[in-house]
C-alpha cells in the first residue's frame, strides 16, 4: 500500500517525515535490524544490535513509531514486571516513497492491470485502458462531489474543485486564468516520454471522467500536445 496524505502543496508530508527519521545512524540501524529479524524485537535486542543503552534505544524506537516506520505491541509470555509485558517493535507493512516532483506510477499500473483483466470482447487494449481510466476518474469525481457537496457548478468553481484533486495526484495545477488550469507536472513521467500517446490518453480519459463524476459539464479535459509539461489542460468548454 502506498501511503500519502498530501499537504496543500501536494507534498507527501508523512513520507518525508519518515525518511527524515532515518537520517540518523542509530535509527537506521535499528530499523534495518527490525526488518531483518522477521519478528517483533524488544528494546534490549534493538539496543544490542547497534551498541547503545536500552533507554536510548527506547527513545529512538519510539521516534520510528511516531514516523510511521515501526509499530509496537507487547510480547506474549510471562509478565516481567507486575502488570507489564515487554514492549516489542516490528516494521509496518506500508511502502514509504518520496519523489520530487511527485510520481504516481502505482495509479498508472493499477489502470493498466485492471484494463488487462477487464478487457471486453471486441475492445482493443488501448480502448480498454482509456475506458478503465475514465471509470476511475468518474469514481474519483463522484467521491469528491459527495465529500464537498458543491451543488451546481459553474466553470470557475468546477476548476477550483478540480485543483484540489489534481494536487493530491501530483499534477501541480496552475490557474493560468479564471477558466483554464494547466498541469505543470506529469505524475507518470518518465513513462509518458516513452509512450506519450498511451499515457497522455490515459491522463485525458481519467480527468474527463473526473469532470463527469463531479458533474462539471461546462469544463473539458483537452489534449494540448507539444507543451513541456502535462499534455492535458482543464478549461471551460466551448
Amino acid at each position: 500500500m502506498y501511503v500519502t496524505v498530501p499537504d496543500p502543496d501536494g507534498l507527501d508530508v508523512p513520507a518525508i517525515a519518515a525518511v527524515a527519521a532515518l537520517d540518523d545512524d542509530l535509527r537506521r540501524g535499528m530499523y534495518a535490524y527490525a526488518r531483518r529479524a522477521r519478528r517483533p524485537v524488544t528494546r534490549d535486542e534493538a539496543a544490542a544490535a547497534v551498541g547503545i543503552s536500552r533507554k536510548l534505544a527506547a527513545f529512538h524506537l519510539d521516534k520510528l513509531v511516531d514516523a510511521g516506520l515501526l509499530r509496537f505491541g507487547f510480547a506474549a509470555g510471562p509478565v516481567v514486571k507486575v502488570g507489564r509485558r515487554p514492549k516489542v517493535y516490528e516494521p509496518v507493512d506500508d511502502t514509504i516513497q518520496v519523489q520530487l516532483p511527485a510520481r504516481r506510477h502505482e495509479v498508472l499500473a493499477g489502470i493498466l492491470a485492471e484494463a488487462v483483466l477487464a478487457e471486453e470482447s471486441g475492445e482493443t487494449a488501448r480502448e480498454a485502458v482509456r475506458r478503465v481510466a475514465g471509470e476511475r476518474g468518474f469514481a474519483a469525481g463522484e467521491e469528491e462531489r459527495a465529500r464537498t457537496r458543491p451543488g451546481r457548478l459553474g466553470a470557475e468553481r468546477a476548476l477550483t474543485l478540480a485543483e484540489g484533486m489534481l494536487r493530491r495526484y501530483g499534477f501541480e495545477p496552475s490557474r493560468d486564468s479564471r477558466t483554464c488550469v494547466r498541469l505543470r507536472n506529469c505524475p507518470f513521467h518518465p513513462l509518458a516520454e516513452k509512450a506519450p500517446d498511451l499515457v497522455c490518453g490515459i491522463n485525458q480519459a481519467f480527468l474527463a471522467g473526473f469532470l463527469d463524476g463531479v458533474r462539471a459539464g461546462n469544463v473539458e479535459a483537452a489534449l494540448v500536445p507539444g507543451v513541456a509539461e502535462c499534455c492535458v489542460e482543464l478549461r471551460q468548454a466551448e
